[in-house]
């Protein structure tokens, strides 16, 4: 069990390291991080969604920009569309599956608002509507999927795409993003 733990660490570290050194992805993640900072600057808000582990990853992040995540500051306007069982429940019955972020989007969305929309395989059909949502209000969209995600990141206005086609894999490089764009947008938005 021991050598299974130190291999399984030793593997995140080195695709840690492999995100790290691939400068298409760290420009990826500036100009997301740029956008979310233009976009709280200008009194607009970030919205997040995602099914299963990214679902846990949109209210996670979505948690670390209202509440704080290096040091105190005020509140940011974030709110994950994962969270709400009645209306989630309401949508998925009323309107299906497929709508229960888009319906959220259309509802809340405004121009100059950010939806972050994380999908693993890059194919998930709500992730997708949302978007498409998203886009018909002028909202800027980011898609945060893995090697393989050409369908969101053919949809969003950008998109970051972690550098596997393993599911634990891309969450994995998914969070270390997240909390680095969550890091840069306090950084530039406060100054400790």
């Amino acid at each position: 069990m021991l050598t299974s733990i130190q291999q399984e660490l030793n593997r995140g570290a080195s695709l840690l390291g492999g995100a790290a050194s691939d400068s298409r992805l760290i420009e990826a993640v500036a100009t997301v991080a740029d956008v979310s900072v233009s976009a709280l600057r200008n009194g607009n808000k970030i919205l997040l969604c995602g099914n299963g582990g990214s679902a846990a990853d949109a209210q996670h992040w979505a948690g670390e920009l209202v509440s704080r995540f290096y040091f105190d500051r005020p509140a940011l306007p974030a709110i994950a569309l994962t969270t709400d069982t009645s209306i989630l429940t309401a949508i998925g019955n009323d309107y299906g599956y497929e709508q229960l972020f888009a319906r959220q989007v259309q509802a809340l969305g405004n121009k100059g608002d950010v939806l972050l929309a994380i999908s693993t395989s890059g194919k998930s059909p709500n992730i997708l509507a949302a978007v498409k949502a998203a886009k018909a209000k002028s909202v800027v969209t980011v898609g945060f999927t893995g090697a393989k995600g050409n369908d969101l990141a053919a949809l969003a206005d950008h998109c970051i795409h972690a550098p596997s086609d393993s599911t634990p894999d891309i969450q994995l490089v998914h969070e270390a993003i997240g909390h680095t764009i969550c890091m840069l947008i306090e950084e530039q938005l406060f100054k400790k």
